[in-house]
């Protein structure tokens, strides 16, 4: 079964290992209140209201999808018991607030909030906090959006090689706008059409409010109202660091939706745009992806950066749009962690690996935006130096 993970998981699966650095352990100042341990401090739940009390192995991600019918909606009970100051960590014992008005699930595709889930500690201390305990860092503010809708739906992703995808656009009104709209060529017998469409089109880059036509109808099982997203495969992605050919880019020009349907074909409207859509550009179904929130918290020190042995097969950052070569804070990038490996809202320090000998510099930190098969979309949140593709990834 697979389990959800956030950042500091790692530190769930390793405690008690030897090379787990301090930071990458959860909060240990732990203290008793009432009959369970914890590291924060509960305030007693108002009167009248409805609470749930964590049960080993809860995740905010899981009490979302249980008690608000959405995983995506965890943020609202983090903002309900400020007291938790790091989401990634809730104890068992502790008393969460539920009592929320919940906003309707279908609302999310526009402005939604989403994000990584909290999760429990592998174990509860059964008598006393372990040696070594750490201070916990104090939240910074509210939960705040890591990004921002066009940093999910207009950067694309990595994918496989040659995906498929069920349906592409085959036309628009304009082709047949113009006053000659296909050029006859009696040699070859046929009509010529261009990569962007027929020859004589009014318009070739197409955009929010066109209508286009859609190469499936009912017999497809396309319905009105479907909304798709409208993909263009772009060039092979090769890594960084091991220069091999890793996947391909899919480039995500805007929104797709479907007016009315025939029994082959189908009619469709443009409803938006990132960048301009062009005849023969295949079309996915879309899946709204909620915007994450964190709050704001200390970059890692950069006395105290990570073991140089063990960014030695760490992630790093994979691809970049536009052929950027010096990267810095708000620039949205790809990284080589999957849907197995990463969740939304999770964050990672940057490191660049030094001389031999010398320990890894620490660059600044992202958040992981949105996860897909193999790879993640990522929004640098804070940068010390210019970063690169190929600098190394350690989860904060």
């Amino acid at each position: 079964m697979r389990v959800r993970r956030p950042s500091f998981v790692l530190a769930i699966l390793l405690v008690g290992s030897t090379w787990v650095s301090a930071a990458d352990r959860p909060p240990q100042n732990l203290h008793l209140v009432g009959d369970h341990w914890t590291a924060w401090n509960p305030p007693a739940p108002p009167p009248g209201e409805q609470v749930h009390i964590v049960v080993k192995g809860d995740t905010l991600w899981d009490l979302g999808a249980k008690y608000l019918g959405n995983p995506y909606l965890w943020p609202q009970i983090w903002e309900k018991n400020q007291y938790v100051l790091d989401a990634h960590w809730i104890y068992p014992g502790d008393p969460l607030v539920l009592g929320i008005k919940v906003a309707p699930a279908d609302n999310l595709t526009q402005g939604g909030a989403a994000g990584a889930p909290g999760e429990t500690p592998a174990e509860a201390p059964a008598e006393a906090p372990p040696e070594g305990a750490l201070t916990a860092e104090a939240a910074a503010g509210e939960p705040l959006p890591l990004g921002a809708e066009s940093d999910i739906y207009c950067q694309g992703y990595v994918g496989d090689l040659d995906e498929q995808f069920p349906y592409s656009i085959v036309g628009s009104e304009y082709d047949a706008l113009g006053l000659q709209n296909r050029v006859s060529v009696p040699a070859m017998g046929r009509s010529v059409v261009s990569e962007y469409g027929p020859i004589g089109t009014v318009k070739i880059g197409l955009s929010t409010g066109d209508i286009i036509y859609v190469d499936g109808g009912r017999a497809g099982g396309l319905s009105p109202g479907t909304l798709f997203t409208a993909i263009a495969p772009g060039r092979p992605v090769i890594h960084p660091l091991r220069g091999e050919v890793i996947g391909r880019y899919y480039h995500t020009l805007g929104r797709v939706r479907i007016l009315s349907v025939q029994e082959t074909t189908a009619i469709a409207e443009i409803v938006h745009t990132c960048d301009p859509l062009v005849v023969g550009v295949s079309l996915a179904p879309f899946e709204p992806v909620p915007v994450p929130l964190g709050r704001s918290t200390a970059m890692r020190p950069v006395n105290f950066p990570a073991a140089a042995e063990k960014l030695q097969s760490a992630p790093s950052i994979v691809y970049v749009r536009d052929d950027i070569l010096s990267l810095g804070a708000d620039h949205v990038v790809h990284i080589d962690l999957g849907e197995q490996d990463a969740t939304p809202g999770d964050m990672y320090t940057i490191y660049r690996e030094n001389r031999p000998g010398l320990p890894p510099i620490v660059l600044g930190e992202l958040a992981v935006l949105s996860v897909h098969k193999h790879f993640s979309v990522a929004k640098i949140i804070e940068s010390r130096y210019p970063i690169h593709l190929g600098d190394r990834l350690d989860p904060k």
